[in-house]
């Protein structure tokens, strides 16, 4: 099973649309075609993000997210690497996808070194259903 750690990006982009690949992404998880890797981090950011009001989602539509997200994924503990990023605030997904061995889905490719497993969900989804 492919292993994928999930951007906040994504994460809020498929709870806004249920159309696009984000959203296709976040099936696959909840078919459990997907295997996610999640850290403590990751799921405070996760939390924070999609509390916030701008982005309009219901409580109940959070606490679905993140149901799923912990009752579909695995918890990971990732060391810190030295790799220079960008922004320091995507190390946590950075670090739990080289630690599990997983893709990282992004929609801000551009904050990450180039590394082949570091994708857009467009990307991934070309790279996994072909």
């Amino acid at each position: 099973m492919q292993k994928v750690v999930i951007d906040t990006n994504v994460i809020v982009s498929a709870a806004l649309t249920e159309k696009g690949n984000p959203a296709e992404i976040m099936r696959l998880v909840s078919e459990h075609k997907l295997c996610m890797f999640y850290s403590e981090d990751i799921l405070r950011e996760y939390t924070e993000v999609i509390s916030r009001s701008k982005f309009g989602i219901s409580t109940e539509a959070q606490l679905e997210i993140l149901t799923k997200i912990i009752e579909s994924g695995i918890l990971v503990e990732p060391a810190i690497c030295n790799v220079e990023l960008q922004d320091e605030t995507d190390r946590i997904f950075y670090d739990a996808a080289r630690e599990s061995g997983a893709v990282l889905v992004t929609g801000n490719i551009k904050d990450y070194p180039n590394e082949p497993f570091i994708l857009t969900s467009a990307q991934f989804l070309d790279v996994f259903l072909s």
